[in-house]
């Protein structure tokens, strides 16, 4: 009988949802937390968030999912809600090669607001709408790895809100970027001779 170490209380992760008005980032959130799709949704006025369970590896975590208005009037009532944040998706669409090109400008928003290195931070990148025609998409996946690569990003993946088709995955794959993150950290603190504290934030 093989013995199985019980998961330990829920790790609290905040996850914000970057990218520019309209490529689904609102759809995606409702789809993983609510397993709903509308396609007739309307964009993000500011903020909103929601929370959901997610266990990876046997360590269960409450993912608390922020989505933001990616307009530019909405800039400063979203940057502030960028502080206290532990994983972030960038959003873009398959379909809209400006949402593409408008990541780097995400990132830079995301690193600039909540002063954070990026080589210290897990960014993932998330293309939405994967379920369009073939002859509806402007850019590849080959063109977001190249771009992953470029800015040292360790992770994309594509999506459908509208299908569910890897939307899971998504946030699964987030939270596997963040523990390998703090793994990382632990170990360069102990090869320093430090001793390590536990900060994740338990909630019940």
């Amino acid at each position: 009988m093989t013995n199985m170490r019980p998961p330990s209380k829920n790790v609290l992760l905040k996850v914000v949802i970057l990218g520019d008005g309209g490529v689904g980032k609102s759809c995606l959130m409702n789809r993983f937390v609510s397993n709903f799709f509308d396609a007739n949704s309307f964009h993000t006025i500011g903020v909103e968030f929601l929370n959901k369970d997610i266990q990876v590896d046997n360590e269960r975590f409450t993912l608390q999912i922020w989505d933001t208005a990616g307009q530019e009037r909405f800039k400063a009532l979203r940057t502030p809600f960028y502080r206290g944040s532990d994983i972030c998706l960038l959003a873009y669409a398959v379909d809209d090669k400006s949402s593409f090109r408008a990541l780097i400008q995400w990132r830079e928003e995301f690193l600039k607001y909540y002063d954070v290195k990026a080589d210290r931070f897990p960014f993932i990148v998330v293309g939405t709408k994967s379920d369009i025609p073939v002859a509806q998409r402007q850019v590849t996946a080959e063109e977001v790895s190249e771009w992953c690569q470029e800015h040292h990003v360790a992770a994309f993946i594509e999506t459908s809100a509208k299908s569910s088709e890897n939307v899971y995955e998504a946030f699964a794959l987030a939270v596997k970027q963040w523990q390998k993150l703090e793994k990382c950290t632990e170990r360069e603190l102990r090869a320093q001779g430090h001793d390590t504290i536990d900060l994740t934030k338990g909630v019940n």
